[in-house]
């Protein structure tokens, strides 16, 4: 799943948008812990939501173009309870502003899950 997807993704708060957007990157804490920013692309982006976010309600998707991104884009495994084979996106670097072309907000269902975009 690594053929150059048109759009990425990436899930946050709408907090930690108006803060990115204050600093001009987005920086979240897997960056220091893990050394990369999750991304997925549209068709992944419910599996994480769903693992890490169910029932909230104050998420925005970033859509991000892959061009405009200054560091390093690495395809990788997700958890072990992804499909086989999928691979992730993940950026070796801060998230810059200028590369999100789009913010959509991203609600949960009724019963509090995720769907697929």
């Amino acid at each position: 799943m690594n053929s150059d997807p048109a759009v990425l993704m990436h899930l946050c708060s709408t907090d930690e948008w108006s803060q990115a957007q204050a600093r001009g990157e987005l920086r979240p804490e897997s960056l220091t812990a893990a050394g990369f920013v999750h991304l997925s692309t549209p068709e992944q982006v419910h599996l994480p939501a769903n693992r890490l976010y169910r029932g909230r309600t104050d998420l925005v998707l970033l859509h991000i173009d892959p061009a405009r991104l200054t560091s390093t884009v690495r395809w990788e495994p997700g958890v072990a309870t992804d499909p086989k084979a999928m691979l992730f996106p993940h950026l070796y670097g801060p998230l810059p502003i200028d590369a999100v072309i789009d913010v959509t907000r991203y609600p949960p269902g009724p019963d509090g899950m995720f769907s697929a975009m």
